[in-house]
């Protein structure tokens, strides 16, 4: 893996109605990354935070369905800037969240630069929702909709191209809180999902091990979005929308050891983190601890 690292924070919380996620970036320098990846012989780079646009709070800001859309759709323009910018240089992106809107800042920076680039979104949920098939209109629930194309052109033509990745190119784990529009997206689209019900079937071990081989020959790079809901809220607790039923800790790190085994991971982003909702920090720990693993952290 890329020894060189470029570390972004993007403190959004215009994508959801839950305070407190923009902090996240915060909270994750706080539990030690830094230093825990300079540990494993990685060059550090933190680029600080990107600055997000704040709506008047007066009003709601509501367009097309979709809350807050021109600040989410400014903030994440912002973000593709500085992670294309990484790549230019030869590094590898490690962004912060924030929550999950910001992967379409992260994927329409990173993917000009791979003609197949494939992608591990690791959530309980899908987001591949759009202003027509969403029930809340928050845009969190949108950003793999939005990279492969669909949904509004203010966040589809980030980058003045789109779209940013192929439905064939994405492998969902973790999966266990679908709308019925996303549903039927998945199905038109062939996207391959590991629910909890697959991974309860299969064991982690083998659904990573598919994951790989599905993407490792039919992509030239694999960026990695993880939202930390896709653990059980027992060990992430402070996230904004969880649901019981998910990853356990020791998984996701067999997981994270597994894709730090195949060495095809080019780009990554951790997301949701919202220290508000937490206990003592525990989801960051938890967000700083899989980065290790990520990165190569062995116990022997």
């Amino acid at each position: 893996m890329n020894k060189n690292l470029s570390i972004i924070g993007a403190p959004m919380d215009l994508g959801q109605l839950r305070r407190g996620v923009d902090m996240g970036p915060s909270a994750i320098r706080y539990a030690g990354v830094i230093e825990r990846l300079e540990q494993l012989k990685y060059d550090v780079d933190d680029l600080g935070d990107i600055q997000i646009p704040r709506p008047n709070r007066k009003e709601v800001q509501i367009e097309d369905n979709l809350r807050n859309l021109k600040e989410v759709a400014e903030g994440n323009a912002q973000l593709a800037n500085s992670v294309d910018e990484v790549v230019e240089s030869g590094r590898f992106p490690l962004i912060f969240g924030g929550d999950h809107s910001i992967a379409i800042g992260t994927l329409a920076g990173v993917s000009k630069h791979y003609e197949n680039l494939g992608v591990i979104w690791y959530d309980a949920h899908g987001d591949l929702n759009t202003g027509d098939t969403s029930p809340s209109g928050n845009i969190h629930g949108m950003p793999l909709a939005v990279s492969l194309g669909i949904g509004h052109d203010r966040l589809t033509g980030i980058k003045d191209y789109t779209p940013k990745i192929k439905p064939e190119n994405i492998v969902i784990i973790g999966a266990r809180s679908l709308d019925d529009g996303e549903k039927e997206l998945i199905k038109e689209k062939g996207i391959k999902v590991y629910t909890m019900h697959e991974i309860d079937r299969m064991g982690m071990t083998k659904v990573i091990q598919e994951s790989v081989d599905y993407l490792k020959d039919r992509t030239d790079g694999v960026h990695l979005s993880l939202d930390l809901d896709g653990l059980d809220p027992h060990d992430a607790p402070g996230v904004g929308t969880p649901v019981m039923g998910g990853i356990s800790y020791r998984e996701s790190h067999l997981a994270m050891e597994m894709f730090a085994e195949a060495n095809f991971i080019t780009s990554a982003e951790f997301v949701e983190v919202n220290p508000i909702l937490d206990e003592k920090n525990t989801t960051a720990s938890v967000a700083v601890g899989l980065m290790g693993s990520l990165f190569g952290e062995k116990l022997k």
